[in-house]
């Protein structure tokens, strides 16, 4: 048994809290926060779990092996450091930091010390993601030219962070994973409508080697809830929408065929419309997939898929969109 403590009994904590909870392989002993409503909440609730507004409590407590911090992202550099110098484990939320030489450092001490570091990119644990993986890497879409992602709603605005941090470390974390390889130019716009400084809609471009690209439309100020994803391939293309309640994945044998006129050996191309397929796929819990891939990188001393490095790959292009966003706003 593992035994866990968690910092941060927020929306999306109340979650972690929930899994970890169920899972049989560890133990969730506490649970920190500063907000005594949501201590009321995780003691009622759960009557094993001990609450404390102290997260140096779980830090000292040398009966804890892993710490999942799920607090305001401004606070995941410190807590995520206090743990790992403190020997124990760690599952951060996303975003894994706000600097990368602070993401730098975190994996630096989790390597020399051989601790397991893992960042929250939720989406690396969705089956659909999963089938989009290996439908690339079978070369079924054949090559991939281009994708794009939205990920757009009204509300929960934010006054902590931006729409860019608060929303892109899951569309880029997906975007890595597909493309297997980071982006050679970063470019980003947006603007900041409700408050000052703070962008409420963002759109960031992604350029990578051998002409291919990433575009992402970012927004809590939007009429409409998408969580959207387009791969346009050479034979296929496919969108993940998962705002669907089963049919995640949608595969459409559609594109543009190149021919030749063997009479002239000149090159024509001809429209492709085939039929649009939907896979079956086996759907779990995406958050209980990436708890139990915790517990089982700790027990069995395994890279997690969204381990440090793949944290800090996300800070890096984050940081440049930032860089690239305040540029654009100063013209």
């Amino acid at each position: 048994m593992i035994t866990i403590g968690v910092i941060g009994a927020g929306d999306w904590g109340k979650n972690l809290i929930r899994n970890f909870h169920e899972l049989t392989d560890c133990k969730l002993k506490i649970c920190a926060d500063l907000d005594k409503k949501r201590l009321d909440y995780i003691k009622n609730t759960y009557k094993d779990i001990q609450v404390t507004n102290n997260p140096d409590e779980i830090m000292n407590d040398k009966g804890i092996e892993a710490v999942v911090i799920c607090s305001s992202a401004v606070s995941h550099y410190s807590l995520a450091k206090k743990s790992l110098s403190a020997g124990k484990h760690v599952f951060v939320e996303k975003p894994m930091t706000l600097k990368s030489a602070e993401a730098e450092e975190l994996v630096k001490i989790s390597d020399d010390k051989k601790l397991t570091l893992m960042v929250g990119h939720l989406l690396k644990y969705h089956p659909a993601v999963d089938k989009l993986k290996s439908m690339i890497d079978s070369g079924e879409i054949g090559e991939v030219y281009y994708l794009y992602s939205q990920r757009v709603n009204l509300g929960k605005v934010r006054s902590d962070e931006n729409a860019l941090w608060s929303f892109a470390p899951h569309d880029i974390s997906i975007i890595l994973y597909l493309m297997g390889k980071e982006p050679i130019n970063i470019t980003a716009c947006g603007q900041a409508y409700l408050q000052k400084n703070i962008h409420d809609v963002v759109f960031v471009n992604m350029e990578f080697a051998d002409k291919k690209m990433a575009h992402i439309h970012l927004s809590w100020l939007d009429p409409h809830k998408i969580r959207r994803l387009t791969v346009v391939g050479s034979k296929k293309m496919v969108v993940f929408d998962d705002m669907e309640s089963t049919d995640k994945i949608k595969i459409y044998d559609r594109g543009v065929d190149k021919n030749l006129n063997y009479e002239t050996y000149a090159e024509y191309l001809t429209m492709r419309v085939g039929d649009m397929i939907i896979p079956t796929l086996k759907l779990t819990e995406p958050l209980k997939n990436e708890c139990k891939h915790f517990l089982d990188c700790i027990k069995n001393k395994k890279k997690p898929i969204s381990d440090g490095l793949d944290g800090l790959r996300v800070v890096k292009v984050l940081e440049s969109a930032q860089q690239s966003l305040e540029s654009a706003n100063k013209k």
